[in-house]
């Protein structure tokens, strides 16, 4: 009689089980959390030399290392090259994501719709109207007020191609056509770029398709006051628009019907976005396939469509997978690394052909 059955004790296997599905979100985000915390460790133990773990928390808290050397290799190149692959991954997960609601498009994302490419336009613009500035663009320390001119030229870039894209995008009833017209769009000012570019000094011409590879190593402790802050407004835009972007999947009449301002709507998540994604191409280079990738795993991790939790997730998620795809970079060693927009494009390919795939009619319709 004084038995307490295991029932009683602890929860069965149905309470668990509701327990999970319950805050099913809520545990997703605090283990993204966790590894996101495990990842960016490892993005900076990982480099041309190794180092262990235990030196990188060590040089983290400020305490003594193994070797003094250490500490200001971690400090003064790696901490900042993770940085900012954490900041540009979920900047530009976001700015995907935002792309996709807006347009109601899952094949949309800032590369794909000639984003980065009028970035890139606005980069070129600023760097080449400058002559020595090229250097100073690709190996990092342009400070505060040169790295606002670059931001805020990328932007602008970037808006250049985003608004008639949305132009067209209203005007027009098949998600593919937009697509075709996004990418026709950044091929020409891609060419554009490069016509620009031809008359540079084989120095800076060199320098230009480094840049173009992509690389999370040109932002320097220097430049990340000024990029950090940018990626955080444009993700705080996201954050605060999740009742208008949820609306908005819905279609613009319904939107509309539950007192949503289409327009400001659309104008504040494409300035969020052309500033996101702006952001990353100046500093960073024009990264590809993470804006495409991340908002499709989110959704197939978490299962849902709400912006509230899909806009958390793909800033963890965009994050981890910016930082493995540098630590992929870094496999060489010393003989060198890999192109970032190589590593990108290995996964966020096979998502792409998965969401053509899974279309029944092999498009998107």
């Amino acid at each position: 009689m004084f038995q307490t059955s295991a029932d009683s004790r602890w929860p069965s296997g149905n309470a668990w089980g509701a327990f999970v599905a319950r805050h099913r979100h809520s545990l997703i985000l605090a283990a993204l959390s966790l590894s996101l915390l495990v990842m960016l460790c490892v993005a900076v133990a990982i480099g041309s030399t190794a180092i262990a773990l235990s030196d990188v928390a060590a040089a983290l808290l400020g305490l003594p290392t193994e070797k003094p050397s250490t500490a200001g290799v971690i400090t003064s190149i790696r901490l900042p090259r993770a940085l900012t692959a954490l900041l540009a991954g979920a900047a530009l997960g976001v700015a995907g994501l935002q792309m996709q609601t807006l347009l109601r498009n899952p094949l949309a994302d800032p590369f794909v719709l000639g984003i980065t490419s009028g970035a890139s336009l606005g980069v070129a613009l600023v760097v080449l109207a400058s002559g020595s500035a090229m250097a100073g663009l690709l190996t990092g320390g342009f400070g505060i007020g040169g790295g606002l001119v670059l931001v805020t030229a990328a932007t602008l870039g970037a808006l250049a191609i985003l608004i008639p894209t949305l132009i067209i995008a209203a005007r027009l009833s098949n998600p593919s056509t937009v697509l075709i017209f996004g990418l026709m769009t950044g091929y020409g000012v891609s060419a554009f770029v490069t016509v620009l570019v031809a008359g540079a000094s084989p120095e800076q011409l060199q320098r230009w398709t480094a840049w173009g590879f992509g690389s999370f190593s040109a932002v320097t402790w220097s430049d990340l006051p000024v990029f950090a802050p940018v990626i955080l407004l444009g993700i705080a835009v996201a954050l605060i628009s999740i009742k208008q972007l949820n609306a908005m999947l819905l279609g613009d009449n319904y939107a509309r019907s539950m007192g949503v301002n289409t327009r400001f709507t659309r104008l504040i998540t494409m300035g969020s976005a052309s500033m996101l994604a702006g952001a990353v191409t100046a500093f960073c280079g024009p990264i590809g396939f993470l804006g495409i990738a991340v908002p499709h795993l989110a959704r197939a991790l978490t299962g849902t469509s709400d912006h509230a939790v899909l806009v958390p997730v793909s800033v963890l998620l965009g994050a981890q997978i910016a930082l493995f795809a540098q630590i992929v970079s870094l496999f060489p060693g010393q003989f060198g690394s890999l192109p970032l927009n190589a590593v990108t494009a290995l996964v966020g390919a096979p998502v792409v052909l998965f969401v053509i795939l899974k279309s029944r009619r092999g498009v998107l319709s």
